[in-house]
Order: C-alpha cells, then sequence, then structure tokens
C-alpha cells in the first residue's frame, strides 16, 4: 500500500502545566529535518536561560519509517524524552519537534511524576496546536490547445482536480496536482475532456498541507 498521507501540526503553539511549583513549558514546532529541529532546541536554551532542563523529542518524515530522537537533558534516565515522544507518537504526528523546559520548584516528582508531567506537557502543546494533514501529490503538466484551455481548466476544478499553474506557449501548460492513485483517472479525464488531444508529463511529487 502507498503511503498517500500523514498528521504534522497545524500552527506552531505553547503550552505551560505546573506541578508541584516545577513549570513546564512545551513548546512545538513545525521542522523539515534533524538540523531544524536541533535548532529549535538550541535556541529556546538560550531564550529560557534560567530554567534546569530542556527536554525534547521529535518525529520526523512520513510513515512507516520516519526518524526518530529524544533527550532527556539531565533528567533521570527515561522519564522525559521517552514520554515526550510516546505521546507525538500516539498522536501519529511527524515533522514536529516538541521542546518542555522545566522550571524545578523545590519539590521532586518521582519518576512517575516525571513521566506523568512530561507527557501532559506534550499533550497540552499538540491540544494548543491542532493537527492538519499532509498529502502526498503527483504534480503533471497537461498541454492543451488554446481553444481548449479555459474549458478543460473549468472542467478539471469543476471535476476535484487542483490547477496549481497556467503557463502559455505554443500550447497551454495547466500543472495539476492528484493524489498517486488518482493519476489513472486524470489521465482518462483528459482523454474524455479532449478526445484525447492532451498530453500529460510527470513533473514530480511533493508533500501539501490539507486543511
Amino acid at each position: 500500500m502507498v503511503l498517500s498521507g500523514y498528521r504534522t501540526l497545524a500552527r506552531a503553539a505553547e503550552a505551560e502545566i505546573e506541578v508541584k511549583r516545577s513549570r513546564f513549558l512545551c513548546t512545538l514546532r513545525r521542522v523539515e529535518d534533524e538540523p531544524a529541529a536541533r535548532a529549535v532546541v538550541e535556541a529556546l536554551r538560550k531564550e529560557h536561560w534560567d530554567a534546569r532542563h530542556h527536554c525534547s523529542a521529535f518525529v520526523l518524515g512520513p510513515p512507516p519509517v520516519p526518524v526518530e530522537r529524544s533527550s532527556d537533558d539531565g533528567e533521570p534516565a527515561g522519564t522525559a524524552g521517552a514520554p515526550m515522544l510516546e505521546v507525538l507518537r500516539g498522536n501519529e504526528v511527524s515533522d514536529v519537534v516538541a521542546v518542555v523546559t522545566r522550571w524545578f520548584g523545590g519539590t521532586l516528582l518521582g519518576a512517575g511524576g516525571l513521566v506523568r508531567a512530561y507527557g501532559d506537557a506534550v499533550r497540552a502543546g499538540l491540544e494548543a496546536a491542532g493537527t492538519l494533514r499532509r498529502e502526498l501529490r503527483r504534480e503533471l503538466v497537461v498541454e492543451v490547445a488554446h481553444a481548449d484551455a479555459g474549458r478543460v481548466e473549468t472542467e478539471l476544478r469543476t471535476r476535484g482536480v487542483a490547477v496549481l499553474g497556467t503557463a502559455y506557449a505554443a500550447a497551454v501548460e495547466l500543472t495539476v496536482g492528484v493524489a498517486p492513485q488518482e493519476e489513472d483517472r486524470l489521465h482518462a479525464l483528459l482523454a474524455e475532456l479532449t478526445h484525447g488531444a492532451a498530453s500529460a508529463r510527470n513533473a514530480g511529487e511533493r508533500w501539501v498541507d490539507v486543511p
């Protein structure tokens, strides 16, 4: 089965919880790669220089084999980064980095308390961020005669095909985006609309946000 979509953050967000006077600030950002994720962690470390810990987890790339990393940043092993990562996994989001900045409140929380607090902070952050779907789109360039271009473009839009751009040369080139499993339907539709006169060539693939 070909993967056609996955979930990511709808927006960057922050959320803060307090547990026994310790403050846990979760910051969530969308990122495209590991250097970008690590840059977010370092920027927050500098911004919140007075905090004791800046624990992190990130998931990058589409399933089924995304890149996953986590860091306890000085908290007892397995009490911060791992539960944060589990929350991201459980919500099936990717292309996201979560950083939980902790200001110690003077009371030890114990391993169980830390696991709950770090997980709850990320849950609160995800609730504030919301999610949207990213879907794979195959881009094709469709060549049609000038006399047919307006009608064909209107028909494509009416039938749910995304027209991404129009270029005028010897023929009119319409750049369209379709889900990979819809490509055969597009070719059949073009044949119907132009009596076989239109041609389409593959112009690559890209992931797009779908509200």
